[in-house]
This record gives structure tokens, sequence and C-alpha cells, in this order.
């Protein structure tokens, strides 16, 4: 089955062109001005064995792909309220074609043991396709030797926290980045110093301050940024590239801008929530607040127009979204203890539409830094390019058809991920993701989920960004 896409808007890291694309067997076979209908046609009627399709008027974007997505995650005594059924159905309704997800190596477990946990989870129920970083919270003589394994799994990044319970001390994070180097593998890393927020946790406890205004003033952007500062350093004797995740202040910016100018190589991403949303929020009335408990958690208005200026100076090179998910009911275990409430909010299906409303729309980004940032940059990254990222012949026919003037009002009854609030409800959008296609297939109609399960595991090389 051939598919051609007719009369619309092609967009690239260089801009926005006047093409048509042909796709032929799950890829794009060929892209450019005015293609020639293809045998059997039947103008926008189906034909013997292509597809025409009417798409004036609107923009086409590569498949976007979200590189920071927890599903099925066993955390905070609980599991996130998104599964690789539910959270990969909202992805690619939301346009988001390639997800990656974090298998994790729990202690006493090996590298290998965690990686099949994971492809049990996602085996058979994603709707994207989907690939796996591998978080290490054991490093050891045998991790060590398997991060070969990991690289004939087609596994070429890795997860390190420097709080929580999974968390690795320097000397780890150390040793990690050597080995990692000798595979030409990357490692992405969850910046906060730990001991910090500990003593202020106990602070906090030791003086009855257990509400939810507890959650920002216990995990402080200095906290961030110091642990970005001590990273970067270990990175640099390493002699070792580094990803800082879900960045969030202006100061932890400010840390990776002088590592660059040190030499280093050292690559940014952020969300939506940190560039849209402010701490204010955690002074909602009751325990409305928990819902915006994440970690690190959000920060000032002046953060985000540093994060946007990033964005459009190309500062920072992917936004993904840290979507963890969590009912209210779930985010109410800590209702008598900030501590306890499940750090994470939903955000996998709102991504897309976000970013080209508050960000191309409102004149913060352009187009082509939208497909930059949510495609190009992460395929590139995370070695998938130019399979995934791109319009272009060879690459896979993932692409996002979206009207660029249709207006939405984003709210919980109209969501798929598997939650009972939306962080941006009320929110009023421009442009709507109407059609998407998962490697030639017409997977989203009309905003709506036509085809499920279609997602397969991408087998990763190394970055190339």
């Amino acid at each position: 089955m051939k598919t051609l896409l007719k009369g619309g808007s092609v967009v690239s890291s260089s801009g926005i062109k006047a093409w048509d694309v042909l796709m032929e067997e799950g890829k794009i076979a060929a892209a450019g001005e005015n293609l020639p209908l293809p045998r059997g046609s039947a103008g926008s009627r189906e034909g013997e064995d292509v597809e025409v399709v009417d798409v004036s008027g609107k923009l086409l974007f590569p498949g976007f792909i979200d590189a920071h997505t927890h599903f099925d995650l066993h955390v905070a005594g609980t599991v996130t309220a998104d599964d690789f059924y539910t959270g990969t159905k909202a992805a690619i309704r939301g346009g988001t074609t390639t997800i990656v997800d974090f298998a994790t190596q729990y202690p006493g477990e090996t590298l290998k043991e965690g990686l099949a946990n994971w492809h049990k989870k996602a085996e058979g129920r994603c709707s994207c396709d989907y690939g796996f970083h591998m978080s290490i919270t054991d490093w050891n003589p045998q991790a060590s030797r398997e991060i070969d394994d990991m690289a004939k799994a087609g596994v070429t990044s890795y997860k390190l926290y420097m709080t929580y319970d999974t968390q690795v001390d320097d000397k780890t994070i150390y040793q990690i980045l050597k080995r990692l180097k000798e595979v030409k593998g990357i490692a992405g890393v969850h910046c906060e110093n730990s001991g910090m927020i500990a003593a202020l946790q106990e602070e906090a406890v030791k003086e009855g301050r257990m509400g939810v205004l507890s959650h920002p003033q216990t995990r402080p952007f200095q906290a961030e940024a110091e642990a970005i500062q001590r990273l970067l350093r270990l990175a640099q004797v390493a002699k070792a590239p580094v990803i800082v995740v879900h960045l969030t202040c202006a100061e932890g910016l400010r840390e990776i801008q002088a590592a660059r100018m040190r030499g280093q190589e050292v690559f940014a991403e952020t969300c939506p929530q940190y560039l849209l949303m402010d701490d204010s929020l955690y002074g909602l009335p009751g325990f409305d607040g928990a819902r915006y408990v994440i970690a690190p958690p959000l920060r000032k208005k002046l953060d985000q127009e540093i994060l946007w200026k990033g964005l459009n100076e190309e500062a920072i090179q992917t936004v993904s979204t840290d979507h963890c998910s969590f009912t209210l009911g779930q985010k109410e275990l800590g209702l008598s203890d900030f501590r306890k409430i499940p750090g994470g909010m939903p955000g996998v299906e709102t991504r897309g539409i976000l970013m080209y409303s508050e960000g191309v729309k409102k004149g913060r980004i352009s187009c082509a830094q939208m497909c930059r940032l949510l495609s190009e940059n992460p395929a590139k990254l995370y070695g998938m390019y130019p399979k995934k990222g791109v319009i272009a012949p060879g690459s896979d026919g993932d692409i996002v058809v979206m009207d660029p003037e249709a207006e939405d009002v984003i709210t919980a009854g109209d969501q798929i991920q598997n939650v009972d609030y939306a962080p941006f409800d009320g929110l009023k959008v421009k442009g709507r993701i109407e059609t998407v296609f998962l490697r030639g297939q017409k997977v989203v109609e009309g905003r709506q989920v036509v085809r499920e399960l279609a997602g397969r595991y991408v087998s990763r090389g190394t970055y190339c960004l």
C-alpha cells in the first residue's frame, strides 16, 4: 500500500517546504514538490495500490520522539497510572511516534534482567514505537561487562540518579561515565543534591511543615544547580559526554554553559511543565497543589523565561515530558506527609500541541526549532537518526499532520492518558494534531486513535548529535 500526502508543508530543521510525501512499505519513498500521482491512484479515494490524502494547509512534522517517559513504574509505594498500553496510546494521539522509557536494574539484578523485565512490560502493548534507556543502580564488575551486551541489544543510553533510593555516588558516576565512553554510550542524569534535600526535609518535619509547600522548599534550585556542577566536573575528568535531564532553572543552565565553555560535550533536556508552570501552584487551596509535585519541582517565572531563551538559542537540545502519571487518589498517599506524595505528572499526550501553541505561535521558537527539539535532536541524541526524526527518503513513515489554525481547549475529559486530572486543564491552544502515521500506517485520524498496538521495539545505535 502506498500513501501520497498532497498539498502540505513539510517541516524540517532547516525550515518549511511545500512538499508532497510518498510513503511505501512503511518508509518515506519520496518527498518533494508536486510529486506525480502513483499508478492506481483515484483522487482522494483509495485506489488499487495507493491512497492520496489531501493535506492542503497542514504542517507535516516528523513523528515526535519523547525520550523521557515512566510507564508501569513501581515507585513511592504505588505504580504509575499509565502502563505501556495507555501511555503509548496517549502518546500516539499526541503525535509522539516513538518513546524511550527507562528499564531499571534494581539492586541485586543484572542489567540483562532489568532489560528483560521492561521488555515483558512493553511487548505487544505499545501503540507507538519504543526503546529503552538502562537505569543503573548497582554498579559492579558484571554490570560493567554487560555494557557490551546492552549495546548489542540496542540500548546505548543510560540513566543515573543523584538522589532517591536508586542514587549512585560520585565515585560510581565517574566509573560509569568512563566505561560508557569506551562504547560511545551516554548517560542522562537526574541532578539534585541528595544530602541537601535530606537535611531540609528533616528541618521541615521537625518544624511540623508537612504540607505540599514543603516539597519545593526542600528541593531548592541550589540543590539542582550544585548537582549539575558536580556531575559536569566528574564528566570533565572522565572526558565523557553527559545529558542533564529535566533542567528546570537558570542556575543549572549557567553551569551547563560554563562546562561547554571549557570544551565539554553536554546536552540538556527540559519539559513543558518547566516552561509553562511555576511554583505558585504549590500554594493552591487544600491539597490541589499535590498534582504538581514533581522532582525537580516547578521554579519561578524568571526560570521559564531563561529556559525558553535557552531553547531559542539552542542551548537546550530536547524537550521531553518526564511523563510519570498518578491519579489524584494516588497523590493522596502524601496527604499528611509531603515526602510521600508520588512525584510526577502526565504529559505525553499534550507535549506536541503545547510546544506549537505556546512556543511557535507565541514566537518563542520557530517551526524548524520545534522540529529539532521534538524530532531531529532526540533521534540523533538517542541513536535513531535518520531512521527517525526526519521526513526524507528511506526514513520511517512517521508523520504528524497538524492543522496550524485550529483551536482547542485542553480538558481532563478529553484525554487518553490514564489520569483523572489534566495539568493544563482549561488552557486554550492553537493548532491541532489531526492525523498521525506510524511507519506508513494511519494510526490517528480525526484526533482519534484508529489503530492500536502497532508499536515495535527500536534497537538504537550511538548518539550523533
